[in-house]
């Protein structure tokens, strides 16, 4: 998930209950449910090394107690006339880093929970990076303890002043954020099985992928990989699905110009990410006889409208004399 929310979760946390079990709780969480994403220092050394590295180790189980840890000796250091309980800290601060991977988990771009020990993709494709509605109601709850207050000032005398303030909104926020995934899950099931239970062109699937609409909950982007093409469909739960409609982009056939490609770093890198790659080769007119291999990542694009997308120029004799890797732009030819 994107940073505000994560930011979020980790104030609702401490507002839920957690503030009482360290001095500098509120901090420490917040730290610790962004943490994680400590890896965008990756993007440094340009955006294929970004691709490898994010949601890497630092995304991983074994790297929980270490995000922890970090969090709190950042915090103590920071905050060095408060006394802080490193016991307390350091389990609070491992609930927040845990949230931070399950909401990460939870969209389309998924987790590697197994690094550095596998390489393997964690996805449920329930939400979007970014997703509106749970930006709209966690405002609602960071915001509703100040209307409270000012509220709560104007009909008493002196202001009232509650014990634990905002924790009535910290609970509602992470209650939302649990129910609102759960709510997601059961919609992505339907949204799959529908897919999984038709016919495209006469041919079978062989996996499907339902992904989430940016703002409709019942819509999602139907992706379905057959033995010789990808059918691109959008599934309404709210209407009828017509797999006659689905836009077919069809695979290319097996061939050596698919070979080469495969061993650069650029192309192992994006393989290893791509879920769902459909490869592409067409002529071009430098150098003489040589072709242009690319590989979209059709989770979050297509060719005409490319996200991830990464391709190699290949010579008359099919040897790689340049690669490059793109996301969200078409490269001129």
């Amino acid at each position: 998930m994107d940073p505000l929310t994560h930011t979020a979760t980790g104030l609702f946390l401490s507002r839920a209950g957690l503030n009482r079990w360290t001095p500098a709780a509120t901090p420490i969480l917040i730290l610790a449910a962004n943490a994680p994403d400590i890896d965008i220092v990756s993007a440094a050394g340009g955006s294929l090394n970004y691709l490898h590295f994010h949601r890497h180790f630092t995304h991983s189980l074994a790297a929980i107690p270490l995000m922890a840890v970090l969090s709190v000796g950042v915090v103590a250091l920071l905050y060095r006339k408060q006394k802080i309980h490193w016991v307390g800290a350091f389990f609070a601060a491992l609930i927040a880093v845990v949230s931070h991977l399950l909401l990460d988990l939870t969209n389309t771009y998924g987790v590697r929970l197994l690094a550095p020990f596998s390489g393997r993709w964690f996805h449920l494709d329930f939400t979007n990076v970014v997703d509106l509605w749970i930006w709209a109601v966690l405002l609602l709850c960071v915001l509703g303890p100040l209307i409270s207050r000012l509220v709560s000032t104007e009909i008493t005398s002196g202001g009232a002043k509650t014990r634990y303030p905002g924790r009535g909104f910290a609970i509602l926020g992470l209650s939302f954020l649990l129910l609102y995934n759960a709510g997601r899950s059961v919609l992505h099931s339907r949204a799959t099985a529908v897919l999984d239970s038709r016919i495209y062109n006469g041919a079978e699937p062989l996996r499907v992928a339902a992904l989430p609409d940016a703002v409709n909950p019942w819509r999602w982007r139907g992706l379905v990989e057959t033995g010789g093409f990808y059918a691109v469909q959008d599934v309404n739960l709210a209407g009828d699905f017509d797999p006659t409609r689905a836009t077919i982009y069809h695979k290319p056939d097996p061939g050596p110009e698919l070979a080469a490609p495969r061993t650069t770093p650029t192309f192992r890198i994006f393989l290893d990410f791509s879920q769902f790659p459909l490869w592409r080769v067409s002529p071009v007119a430098e150098p003489e006889g040589g072709k242009e291999v690319e590989v979209f990542d059709m989770r979050f694009g297509s060719p005409s409208a490319p996200g991830f997308h990464c391709g190699a120029l290949l010579n008359s004799r099919l040897e790689v004399i340049d690669t490059f890797f793109t996301f969200g732009q078409v490269r001129p030819r």
